[in-house]
């Protein structure tokens, strides 16, 4: 091991065969946001062998206040998160191997990634996705580590199939609505616990220091000096269609049709083809320019029409910005994209 790793290696939980294991481990980060930054960060400086990202969105000014690898050069090229943050993180250290994926975190395109990691980090911003993970992670027998924040609040939770609670048992079902950062805002703090919390669970599960393992749901206000967890051995039910003994694994099921969402707490909806479609840009760039302003950079195109913005991703997913109305996003989308 090189000397960049030697104030770790001196912790007497990871020492020098802690740090072997760390640099032989996958990890995968579903989330390249505020928390997906931190994470991967922290990863990376610890010597990881290798880091996958997944992030479908791409950097906007709004995120630079809490998401710590992002310049505003990314913001003004409009770069996928993944992107930018894997050539921050190059600067950071070579020794890792770094892949970024820019796409949708579903289950046709997690499930072969997943097999390969040894602990995936949550970093997204909805349940839909959470829910995904529990599933992929107790199919494939991978640990995985729940964390979200909103306001000046953070919870956490650290899920080992076959032995705690999944987080199917704990919540029983997608949880509806709810404060997010566009209602309630964020602070940076409240981010940089969770990821700490996080990550330092990563680290016990990359060494095998299983029985420093926390195992309990934590949650935390920073803002207001509240902290709380409470134990959750007791939830695990062997019922559990993600974790028990008849699995079906339900969140993982696929319906081959047209996916329409409304993304958290923003006025932006989602499509995405049933099918990967790959554009031409340039044949694009021409038809839409007839629209409103084109700008384009290697991963997706935007056009900024009178009430609306356009972005289109290489991967055939459409993000309409300024209305939460699936409806008239999928008007526009046909009327636009044909």
């Amino acid at each position: 091991m090189t000397e960049r790793y030697s104030r770790q290696q001196l912790f007497q939980p990871i020492g020098n065969k802690g740090q072997q294991q760390i640099r032989s481990k996958h990890v995968l980060v579903v989330g390249a946001g505020a928390l997906g930054s931190a994470s991967a960060e922290a990863l990376v400086r610890a010597g990881i062998g290798k880091l996958t990202l997944v992030d479908r969105d791409y950097v906007e000014w709004s995120n630079l206040q809490r998401q710590q690898l992002y310049t505003e050069q990314d913001a003004q090229n409009k770069l996928p998160k993944a992107v930018a943050a894997k050539n921050r993180l190059r600067q950071i250290n070579t020794e890792v191997k770094i892949e970024a994926l820019v796409m949708d975190a579903q289950p046709a395109n997690l499930e072969s990634i997943v097999q390969t990691a040894d602990v995936i980090i949550d970093a997204t911003d909805n349940f839909d996705t959470r829910f995904i993970l529990n599933d992929l992670s107790h199919k494939y027998e991978v640990p995985w580590i729940y964390g979200s924040c909103v306001g000046s609040y953070g919870t956490t939770y650290t899920v080992i199939p076959n032995v705690t609670p999944c987080l199917h048992c704990i919540l029983k079902k997608v949880p509806v609505g709810g404060a997010t950062c566009e209602t309630a805002g964020i602070i940076s703090p409240a981010v940089q616990i969770v990821a700490a919390y996080q990550i330092t669970e990563a680290l016990k599960i990359l060494v095998e220091d299983v029985e420093a393992l926390r195992h309990t749901f934590l949650t935390f206000d920073v803002w207001n000096n509240q902290h709380a967890e409470f134990k959750t051995g007791k939830m695990k039910s062997d019922k559990c269609s993600s974790c028990g003994s008849t699995r079906t694994y339900p969140y993982l099921a696929y319906e081959n049709q047209l996916k329409t969402e409304v993304l958290c707490g923003r006025e932006t909806v989602q499509i995405r083809p049933s099918q990967r479609h790959l554009y031409n840009f340039d044949e694009l760039e021409k038809r839409l320019k007839k629209q409103g302003k084109v700008d384009r950079n290697p991963y997706l195109l935007s056009c900024q029409l009178p009430e609306q913005r356009f972005v289109i991703f290489q991967d055939g997913r459409v993000f309409i910005h300024g209305t939460n109305d699936i409806q008239f996003a999928r008007s526009l989308y046909y009327r636009l994209l044909g």
